[in-house]
Formats: structure tokens, sequence, C-alpha cells
């Protein structure tokens, strides 16, 4: 199987002041190393495109993009892909890349979005998903503008209903946090906390789409999460389900 995972990157700008001088630094981080590598370990091909690079080389047509089986997107806003480059700087009419990931679930492709600060609607609702056509496309409701459920206390998701990917995982690791969704009334609602949908899975066209609302890393994947015996079977047989 062949996915290409999008986001999980950003560049930090930090100001150091020390009394009267000030300097800065800058520092770029990835936060899906681990995940990636258990996926590849599990025989998955992935392709990875850090948030920055969509810029300059996510796919500008649907015969590239059905090169792969899924598409993951995590922790990366609606905007990076709608002002590229040419748009935003040469003001040049380039293919409208929700657009095309949109055509292609609808002809067979998978897409899991998994939860952060930048998916869904996000922090301040600058991910801003709901007002694009992946609304139509992800199989959950979201919020109008900030979505994130933080809880520094931890939660541990409970199993809505019997399914495969959630069967026989025992009790969840605590998570610190997640995206307020509900599933929509055809889709499958498998994990869930206090009414809010935590993993959904469904259709859009012929294609099979899933939405975790919590994260795949820090913060809000906690330690916990991402040391659990059963964080490589889970995402692995959730990426494969997409096929």
């Amino acid at each position: 199987m062949k996915i290409l995972f999008v986001g999980e990157s950003w560049v930090v700008h930090m100001i150091h002041t020390k009394g009267y001088d000030s300097f800065t630094s800058t520092k770029y981080e990835e936060g899906a190393t681990y995940l990636l590598s258990c996926l590849r370990e599990q025989g998955i091909d992935v392709t990875y495109m850090p948030a920055h690079e969509v810029q300059v080389r996510f796919p500008q047509s649907l015969e590239e993009l059905k090169a792969y089986d899924a598409i993951v997107l995590s922790d990366v806003g609606a905007n990076t892909f709608l002002l590229q480059n040419p748009t935003f700087y040469q003001m040049q009419i380039i293919p409208n890349a929700l657009e095309l990931m949109k055509q292609y679930v609808a002809e067979g492709g998978g897409m899991l979005m998994v939860g952060g600060y930048l998916t869904f609607m996000g922090i301040e609702g600058k991910a801003n998903y709901k007002n694009t056509v992946l609304a139509d496309v992800l199989p959950v409701v979201m919020a109008d503008n900030d979505d994130r459920v933080e809880m520094p206390s931890g939660f541990s998701p409970v199993v809505s209903q019997s399914h495969p990917l959630v069967n026989d995982l025992g009790e969840w690791p605590r998570l610190l946090g997640y995206n307020k969704l509900s599933a929509k009334p055809d889709a499958e609602e498998l994990l869930s906390h206090g009414g809010d949908a935590i993993l959904t899975v469904g259709t859009y066209g012929q294609g099979k789409t899933a939405a975790f609302a919590s994260d795949c890393s820090p913060h809000w994947g906690s330690l916990a999460f991402m040391n659990w015996e059963h964080y490589t079977a889970f995402w692995s047989n959730l990426i494969k389900y997409l096929k």
C-alpha cells in the first residue's frame, strides 16, 4: 500500500531576552517521525510531504494523486493548500488542491484526517476545513470555529461500536485533547468521549474516509499513547482500511 502523508512539521522562531540584550534562534521540527517509521515497518510505502513543501510540491493533477492508495492530512490547515506560492505571489490560476482531493476520494481514493491545532477547524478556527469542499468528504461534522477540547487531566476514548479497527485493543491510554467532532448520520463512530466522536469511518463516492479527532504525536498524543503496545497496530490497520 502506498500513501501520501502531509503535514506534521513546523518552524519555531524564538526570542531569547537576557537583561538588556536579546537574540533570536530558529528550529525546524517534524512530529510524525515515529508514526511513519511504524507504518513503514508494517510494509506501508510512505511518501512524506512536510507542511511547507505543499507550497511547491503538492500534486497538480488527479493522475498524480492516484499514484497513492490514500492521503493522510495531519496538522496542516486548508490555507496551505489554497494559497500556494504560484497563486499567492504570482497570481497564477492553478488547480484547487482540495477539489483534487475531493475528486480523488470520490473516484476510490482513501482519506484520513488526524486531529491537531491545524486540522478540522483547529485553533482560532484557522484550519478552517468546515468551510472547504473537504467538509463534504470527511465522515464528521465540524464545529463553526475553534474546536479544541484541551484535556490536561487526560481522557481515554471508549469503544462506541464493535469494529475490527477497535476490537481487542483493551483500555486506551490517556490522551490530552482532541478536536470536537460529531459523526455524520451515514458514518460509523467507533471511538467516543463524552458524546464527541474520536474515531469515525465512512465513505465518499467510491472512496473510504476516516477522522481521528486526537493527535498521532505530542502534545495531545501523550507519551503513554506513543508507547502503547497497540500504537503501531492501530495506525497501520487504520491506514490499510482505507484502501
